[in-house]
């Protein structure tokens, strides 16, 4: 089950938008040296990329992690993040349904 308001919420700032996309191509959109250990991007790779500081991006991926957007995953001291496609898919089919 989405939470549309969540999602809304989330998709109304424009870095945490641009944390989506990064994360859609993630290949594409960081350097060649990040690592992808199979479980998505670590957290302060996106916060390089970002250009702002750990505790503001930290507070953005935590909105976007509530509305279900991203799914972190805890390996050791990392934290990686990975888009929750499904959870995209059934928001943006409710969309185009319903607007």
């Amino acid at each position: 089950m989405i939470n549309a308001n969540r999602i809304h919420k989330a998709l109304a700032s424009p870095l945490r938008r641009n944390i989506l996309v990064w994360l859609k191509s993630p290949a594409d959109a960081f350097p060649a040296g990040y690592v992808d250990f199979g479980h998505g991007v670590p957290a302060h790779t996106i916060q390089t990329r970002s250009g702002r500081s750990q505790s503001t991006v930290s507070a953005h991926l935590a909105v976007l992690v509530e509305a279900k957007l991203l799914v972190s995953t805890r390996v050791g001291q990392w934290m990686f993040l990975s888009r929750n496609e499904e959870v995209i898919r059934t928001f943006a089919d409710q969309v185009y349904r319903h607007l």
